[in-house]
């Protein structure tokens, strides 16, 4: 019998379950594939609260996970049983021992990615691909600024963004958090809880703002990033891990012609060639050495409850795995 991690209704920690969950055969189209590996997200976070109504309950969680290919339906032609793969893909369910799903969804790992390197890398790596090259497409000699610099997605939008040729500001909770930022690339760490990061950017950039802010906090963050961006400035906002955003009004956009997108990984990573086209860019900038996936806290499947509580106290850096 295999387990998962199963909610039957939406709210804090504690409903994240530790249930037998039996899986079946694959249909057309589909593999079956037993984890080594699940990323956990804040995405995932939204999820549990009911932030994001996007998972029919009881259900499991998770967008991100490595493992091996159990078995193929038919159809399936790219991928065989004993492949080791990766995805980072709806539906939710990633919270499981094993699982079926779309075989579209999964690239294959190249040699030198290990399993978990890419359950840590894949949908935090794939989002900063397209936030760097697709929402947003930052050139040699632009000024950015990334919020939670130390997380992540902030360590490694980071480290990309400075090998592409920018000027790299980043907000972070702590002096550790600020060695850790800019040890990837972050090249104006602010400690936003002792320095206003408004005040402080305008400062690093001669009054000029910077040419994009990548916002993944929201709530607290949002009318600050605002004031930082230069003129034709643009607000990406991709998250809100301390809260729903105010909404902006139409005409505040003016005074600086800002512009401002709410992006999602999977309009962007839609069907298998666009996957596989930005998993290959990933996987090259880590083979490179552009960016380094750090792994700082591993918690096993079945304690899932206790890395939510992590990440959402702050307590965590880098990436975090769930180990099956």
């Amino acid at each position: 019998m295999t387990h998962a991690i199963v909610l039957e209704t939406t709210g804090g920690p504690e409903v994240l379950q530790w249930r037998d969950a039996p899986v079946g055969d694959p249909a057309a189209g589909q593999v079956r594939l037993r984890h080594t590996a699940v990323g956990l997200n804040y995405i995932d976070v939204y999820m549990r609260t009911g932030l994001y109504p996007a998972l029919a309950l009881p259900g499991s969680l998770g967008m991100e996970g490595a493992g091996v290919v159990e078995a193929v339906g038919d159809g399936v032609d790219h991928l065989a049983p004993g492949d080791r793969v990766a995805y980072a893909a709806g539906p939710p369910g990633a919270y499981a021992e094993a699982r079926v799903m779309a075989a579209d969804s999964l690239v294959r790992l190249p040699d030198g990615i290990d399993d978990r390197t890419a359950a840590a890398a894949m949908l935090k790596g794939m989002t900063a691909e397209y936030l760097l090259f697709r929402a947003h497409h930052v050139r040699a000699g632009d000024t950015v600024l990334v919020h939670a610099a130390a997380g992540g997605v902030g360590l490694i939008l980071c480290a990309w963004a400075r090998h592409l040729g920018c000027t790299v500001i980043g907000t972070v909770g702590s002096a550790e958090k600020a060695a850790l930022a800019a040890a990837h690339g972050c090249d104006h760490p602010i400690l936003y809880k002792d320095e206003d990061f408004v005040a402080r950017t305008a400062e690093i950039t001669g009054g000029a703002g910077v040419s994009a802010v990548f916002d993944s906090v929201g709530r607290t963050t949002l009318k600050g990033s605002m004031a930082c961006l230069r003129v034709r400035g643009h607000l990406v906002s991709f998250g809100q891990s301390s809260g729903t955003p105010d909404p902006i009004a139409v005409g505040d956009l003016g005074a600086k012609s800002l512009t401002v997108t709410r992006p999602s990984l999977f309009h962007y990573a839609a069907g298998r060639a666009a996957t596989a086209e930005m998993a290959g860019n990933l996987f090259a900038a880590i083979r490179d050495g552009v960016v380094r996936i750090e792994v700082h806290q591993t918690f096993p499947l079945a304690e899932a409850a206790a890395a939510h509580r992590a990440l959402e106290a702050r307590e965590t850096t880098g990436s975090t795995l769930l180990v099956v």
